[in-house]
């Protein structure tokens, strides 16, 4: 009798192989043949699933997104429930810790998915099929970014001058930067360090310092957050 072959879950066993096929040998090294190789499956199986390496690259590259933005989503629900201003100060702030905590390379399956991620996104500089898609995960985290420091304002803990479009971008600069020198430099930033630094980010943020109104000049800073994943709405 013929095996029966789950489609969803061998996708899934593929992508996984994708994902260590890159972090382990970079993403020029993710062909069809390595990936089938370290899937333990023919390359005919799953050429079967996908129509070429484009094609398995963005399928790929979605599977990421969508696996980080439901971690976001988990956070962002206890964030923006209707009880959430009246939460302790502290504990907010640890909520909106934890929630972007999680595009942190703080552990080592958040550390893969980070060292996947830039593999993904530098690629997409040269890739158009890929561009949408890296730009997807940014647009959506800075809305939540920016949907989070709105409450917070609202809830008055929060500066009432607080450019809060500026404020979202700096802050999702700063997780990038985290997260961009943990991949290149392991071993120079550790995941205490890390926190600590986006809790001192918040604090002072908190507190006021945010260097007051911005002096734009003739180049205004985008208003415009983009659109939001779908689960993230």
């Amino acid at each position: 009798m013929p095996k029966i072959v789950d489609p969803q879950e061998r996708r899934r066993a593929v992508v996984e192989a994708v994902f260590r096929v890159v972090e382990r040998d970079g993403l020029e090294q993710a062909s069809l043949r390595n990936v089938a190789d370290e899937a333990g499956l023919a390359i005919g199986s799953v050429r079967h699933y996908f129509a070429g390496h484009a094609d398995l690259m963005v399928f790929a590259m979605r599977a990421m997104i969508e696996r980080v933005t439901a971690r976001l989503t988990e956070h962002a629900e206890r964030l923006l429930t209707a009880d959430a201003p009246l939460r302790p100060p502290h504990e907010r702030q640890e909520t909106v810790v934890r929630m972007l905590a999680e595009v942190l390379p703080l552990d080592e399956e958040r550390r893969r998915e980070a060292v996947v991620w830039l593999a993904f996104v530098s690629a997409a500089r040269t890739h158009p099929p890929l561009r949408s898609h890296a730009d997807e995960i940014y647009d959506g985290l800075l809305t939540l970014v920016t949907r989070v420091l709105e409450g917070i304002r609202n809830a008055g803990r929060l500066p009432a001058d607080a450019d809060v479009a500026l404020e979202s971008r700096r802050l999702c600069a700063l997780l990038d930067g985290l997260s961009l020198e943990a991949v290149l430099h392991p071993g120079r930033l550790d995941a205490e360090t890390m926190l600590a630094v986006l809790r001192r980010h918040l604090t002072a943020l908190a507190a006021g310092d945010h260097g007051g109104p911005a002096h734009r000049g003739n180049a205004p800073v985008a208003h415009d957050r983009g659109p939001l994943p779908h689960r993230l709405r």
